[in-house]
């Protein structure tokens, strides 16, 4: 039976939780329209956009670990109602993204060909990845800069702001996918640099949306990006950043390798991965959001001092987050058959995909859980290190090696590879739990 608290708790998750799942919902379905449209035109154009788009995956890794190190800081200090401390977290947040953005994006300017060797020895992958990677470029740095001020709006509790531009910008991008691609309205169909072009304009209006919104509402300001003002702060960033930023580098590049590991064993096999991966995005948003929205919650609560409290969210939040996951497989598993009836593949890819989608149903479960408690609860506390011990350590000690193993020595069948890179959700489920029951996250670590 709910109490009336409990009705309270889930109707300030919701709150939060429905406008950032819906951002990334609607994100997701960018590389949804990418991989429907391009495989209207070839198998080829599909499987390489799909191992080009692990390059702004990556790049992901890195402002995810600067957000999401803003949001713990700036969580609690907005719940403690010190705006100042706020603006500086901003700054130093904006600073360190705009870097890692301005990295990549003169890295797949410059030499997008080797880039896309990484992931493929495939002379026609590499070339349409290439063409993918030299286009998009410019979009990197502006991603960085937009996304440090969808934390912000988040935090600041102007989540349906930041939603509403994602969403506006993602419709943006499918439509001049359309466009670009196909050569619609008087344009000359680009094929896959066409997608690549959509991007890039689709960031280009987040940007300048962003610029007006958060001046609009007054948002805590961005101070010198040049000149470190709170030592002190910059520490304190430091200190919970790094480990996420090592978190998000180790989980990302392990799944990464899958990509590479899928992409060196054909092109039916990184096809069908793509749409799988695709699916399994698309359904994981509601996932991910409760990830952020139990994060910020939490953190807000912690800000506050109300521990009991904020330690009683998270037994909620951990129960809802099972639920959430299997609802989720379900969704997945009913799918199938849609999925299978719009998407064209070769008849090889068709069988793989069918069963790559049974697998993610039961993947989301565990994904469900884990990013709850592993990206929300602890790093809410302060408490990233686990994460980013447990993440690491499952995945090059355990998944990676075991995939390369059956993939490149073993050579066994791409279905049996796919089926041991489902495992790591569910390995490390016993360690997580048992640390998030020693409670060391319930911490309030304002100052």
């Amino acid at each position: 039976m709910q109490t009336q608290n409990d009705k309270s708790i889930y109707k300030q998750l919701l709150h939060i939780v429905a406008p950032i799942s819906f951002q990334y919902l609607m994100a997701s379905f960018v590389s949804a329209s990418d991989a429907f449209m391009l495989g209207f035109l070839d198998q080829d154009s599909l499987a390489a956009s799909s191992l080009a788009t692990q390059i702004p995956f990556v790049y992901s890794l890195f402002y995810g670990a600067f957000v999401f190190g803003f949001n713990v800081l700036a969580a609690q200090y907005w719940g403690k109602g010190d705006k100042k401390s706020v603006e500086e977290i901003l700054t130093i947040a904006m600073r360190y993204a705009l870097l890692a953005g301005i990295l990549f994006s003169v890295l797949t300017a410059c030499i997008p060909g080797q880039i896309m060797r990484i992931f493929t020895a495939d002379p026609v992958l590499i070339e349409k990845g290439a063409v993918y990677l030299r286009t998009v470029s410019l979009s990197f740095v502006l991603t960085g800069f937009t996304q440090i001020y969808y934390g912000l709006l988040k935090v600041c509790d102007h989540a349906g702001l930041s939603s509403m531009i994602g969403s506006l910008a993602v419709v943006l991008n499918i439509v001049l996918n359309a466009v670009f691609i196909f050569g619609f309205v008087g344009m000359p169909a680009m094929g896959i640099a066409g997608a690549a072009l959509a991007t890039v304009c689709a960031r280009i209006f987040e940007t300048i949306a962003v610029i007006i919104v958060v001046t609009k509402y007054k948002c805590p300001k961005l101070g010198n990006m040049l000149v470190i003002k709170d030592r002190q702060m910059h520490k304190d960033y430091w200190k919970y950043t790094t480990p996420l930023l090592v978190n998000q580098i180790g989980w990302g590049g392990g799944v990464t390798m899958y990509s590479v590991i899928m992409g060196h064993m054909g092109s039916d096999a990184t096809a069908a991965n793509s749409i799988a991966s695709i699916v399994r995005t698309i359904i994981a948003s509601l996932c991910w959001g409760i990830a952020a929205g139990v994060s910020i919650i939490i953190g807000q609560t912690l800000g506050q001092n109300k521990l009991e409290e904020a330690k009683k969210m998270g037994g909620k939040f951990v129960r809802l987050s099972i639920w959430i996951g299997a609802a989720s497989g379900l969704v997945i598993l009913l799918l199938i058959p849609l999925v299978l009836r719009v998407i064209t593949l070769t008849p090889q890819a068709m069988y793989y995909l069918k069963f790559m989608l049974c697998m993610a149903a039961y993947y989301i479960i565990g994904n469900s859980l884990n990013s709850t408690i592993i990206s929300g609860i602890f790093p809410a506390g302060g408490d990233t290190k686990f994460g980013m011990i447990c993440d690491v350590v499952t995945l090059w000690c355990f998944v990676v090696p075991l995939g390369m193993l059956a993939a490149f020595v073993w050579h066994a069948p791409v279905l049996i590879v796919a089926f041991i890179l489902t495992l790591d959700e569910f390995v490390k489920i016993p360690a997580v739990y048992i640390h998030y029951m020693k409670y060391k996250w319930v911490k309030n670590i304002t100052r």
